[in-house]
């Protein structure tokens, strides 16, 4: 199937973003990294917030797509690989300059109602993630009887994303943090002596 116009567009705007970051961002820089000109892009997005909020609807998808294809062959296996999935750096894996420009589209989300949905969406989807592998673990005796499954989802949720927050405001490493929820998980979460099964 042949790409849309919009998939170019929206292309297009990731590596605008990356270069320029959201506040300073413009229709033209968007348009100087594709083939489409700047009407074009007008023609499909009346503004570079409409353009934005398709922006993140697409990334939503494409985040989805890579949360649902973490796996392991237990439920704990399954929490460790979210973990270092949601903590990853490098490879293929968005870079500092996207994340700091992500982070500016975050501080627009308390004023803008569009942008606060979309991104709410990216943390629920986390969170359910994390819950029904955690509630499926304590199900299965893999995960002490005692841990809540919501609880730990929000927790596991929370510190990831202000680990990321950390990560672009002050270049603090996200190893640290990697290794210290993963411990969290082993030490917290796995029932002692569980047969670790899926």
């Amino acid at each position: 199937m042949a790409a849309q116009p919009t998939d170019e567009i929206l292309e297009a705007t990731y590596r605008a973003l990356c270069e320029h970051g959201y506040a300073d961002l413009t229709v033209q820089d968007i348009a100087d990294n594709s083939e489409k000109s700047k009407a074009t892009i007008h023609y499909h997005y009346d503004s570079k917030h409409d353009l934005f909020e398709a922006f993140l609807e697409d990334l939503y998808d494409d985040y989805t797509d890579h949360v649902d294809d973490v796996s392991g062959e237990t439920h704990r296996e399954q929490l460790l690989a979210l973990v270092e999935f949601s903590l990853a750096e490098g490879g293929d894996v968005p870079g500092i300059d996207f994340r700091t420009a992500m982070l500016e589209i975050k501080a627009q989300a308390p004023y803008d109602e569009g942008f606060r949905e979309r991104l709410t969406d990216f943390d629920g989807y986390l969170a359910d993630r994390i819950e029904s592998v955690v509630a499926a673990g304590v199900e299965a005796g893999e995960f002490r009887d005692d841990v809540d499954p919501e609880t730990t989802a929000e927790f596991l949720v929370t510190t990831i994303k202000g680990a990321h927050t950390r990560r672009v405001s002050v270049n603090h490493p996200l190893d640290r943090i990697r290794e210290t929820l993963a411990e969290y998980v082993e030490t917290r979460l796995v029932a002692d002596g569980a047969e670790v099964t899926a």
